[in-house]
């Protein structure tokens, strides 16, 4: 296998190879995991003035029947105005519409403290610049909201809680075990208007959602944003993706406990960003743990831009569909993904990169290692390049350059499922000291280059190639 060096800020260095060196007379092999430390002393976290501006001051109740909104917001401003600091949230249960961070202040949500977001989706609106699904427009506000700010953090060991149910968003999704009732309406007929207009070129300015269309807002976005911090919280019951960075960079995510088991429910999808951690959350997801994103069809390619360089550390995924998923929404693509000392309870997919002929995008130079799991209901590594059948196009998905180390596995339907489709590339991927035990199923490889096996060993055996894995 050879391995690339570096990420966006090593872009010029020469690649290494397995069994090379970087410095001549030496034998010292250099992996992609000898550059992790560089690019973890990108990300850093932002600092905030030793200054506070509690809530309560401003006239907040922690009742949990008064509505707080415009005193948070009172409190934001006042802190923006004198240069940045914290604005604290003290214990107790506030009642609140949607948050809009300003540059330089950190929302600190502490102990015993609880901010519970409105369910009247009116009071989402003015619609704000946003992207919904991968594609650009104005939608309801996420529940904590920032545009084009610098040093911004939401922080504390309190709880955000987007009251999302059955009796509300989840059951926009149209699904009758989220609520909706056959004959209702749903998010379809915007979601459909939505995509289209991505695909004809629509201006931004004239996609303009909101009362009645559906589209169900994030509780954490951040876009277009620089040194971004979310640390220490409890998110529950998002009406959608949880934690949703956009066109970020310098993003840590840390020590957040995510409990949201409603449709589209992911923990965090960092989108067109660079240079992100996550470490040491839990995840307990309606959908995938962390799914990396880049924009959808033809609006992430009129976008262009990749995610490059994410972390992802000693995090525990609780239950979801994926614990790392690539895609579907992958159109920029993605490259310099690490996923290190995680553990996992049930899962579908251990790993997993979703396309298809209609979103394209290239993967590339995804490493992952030390994981140790308990059960997965699919497959443990997945690329699906049939994602969402019947989806026909021009694109062509690109995976390359995987590599899975000392993945320990205890329980799971197949090993490996590689679904490529004719003129795509899945190529140069490699387990290596990987063991899985009660293994349900032989391995499904289509459309597929270069696999390698070292050292694995399913249900006591050892397998020396991928023949021995599909028998």
């Amino acid at each position: 296998m050879i391995y690339a060096a570096g990420g966006i800020a090593l872009a010029a260095a020469t690649p290494f190879a397995t069994g090379c060196s970087s410095n001549q007379g030496s034998s010292e092999v250099k992996t992609p995991w000898d550059d992790l430390p560089g690019v973890l002393a990108r990300i850093v976290p932002p600092t905030f003035p030793d200054l506070h501006f509690d809530i309560a001051d401003y006239g907040a109740l922690g009742d949990g029947e008064t509505d707080s909104s415009a005193a948070i917001a009172a409190a934001i401003r006042a802190c923006g105005l004198s240069g940045g600091g914290y604005v604290d949230v003290p214990p107790g249960v506030f009642i609140t519409g949607p948050v809009h961070l300003e540059s330089n202040v950190n929302l600190h949500v502490g102990e015993r403290a609880t901010l519970k977001f409105s369910t009247d989706p009116n009071r989402y609106l003015p619609a704000v610049f946003t992207r919904w699904q991968g594609i650009e427009c104005f939608n309801y506000s996420p529940c904590v909201y920032a545009f084009q700010k610098t040093n911004i953090a939401v922080t504390g060991k309190g709880t955000l809680d987007g009251q999302a149910s059955n009796d509300n968003w989840w059951r926009w999704k149209g699904l009758e075990k989220f609520g909706w009732a056959p004959g209702s309406p749903s998010q379809d007929a915007a979601a459909a208007r939505l995509n289209s207009m991505g695909e004809r070129g629509i201006p931004v300015a004239q996609r303009v959602f909101g009362e009645g269309d559906m589209l169900r807002p994030m509780l954490i976005q951040f876009y277009d944003c620089a040194n971004v911090t979310v640390d220490g919280l409890t998110v529950r019951r998002s009406p959608m993706w949880a934690i949703h960075p956009v066109l970020c960079t310098n993003v840590t995510v840390r020590s957040v406990t995510v409990e949201s088991r409603g449709p589209n429910n992911d923990g965090c999808n960092p989108e067109c960003c660079t240079d992100v951690l996550i470490e040491g959350c839990t995840f307990d997801t309606g959908d995938d743990c962390i799914a990396i994103k880049s924009g959808r069809d033809n609006d992430g390619r009129r976008i262009g831009t990749p995610t490059v360089n994410v972390v992802i550390k000693a995090c525990h995924m609780k239950y979801g569909h994926g614990a790392m998923t690539i895609g579907s929404e992958i159109s920029g693509g993605a490259r310099f993904v690490f996923l290190d000392g995680c553990t996992i309870d049930t899962v579908g997919w251990v790993v997993r990169v979703k396309s298809n002929a209609r979103r394209g995008g290239t993967v590339e130079h995804v490493y992952v290692r030390n994981v140790d799991a308990n059960t997965i209901r699919e497959s443990a590594l997945t690329a699906d390049f049939q994602y969402e059948e019947g989806s026909t196009g021009s694109e062509v998905p690109v995976l390359r350059d995987v590599h899975v180390s000392n993945m320990r596995v205890r329980e799971s339907h197949q090993v490996m499922t590689l679904l490529g489709i004719p003129g795509a590339t899945i190529d140069d991927v490699e387990l290596e000291q990987c063991t899985f035990d009660k293994v349900e199923e032989s391995s499904t490889v289509q459309n597929a280059g270069a696999i390698e096996l070292s050292e694995v060993i399913v249900d006591g055996a050892a397998i020396r190639d991928v023949a021995g894995l599909i028998k």
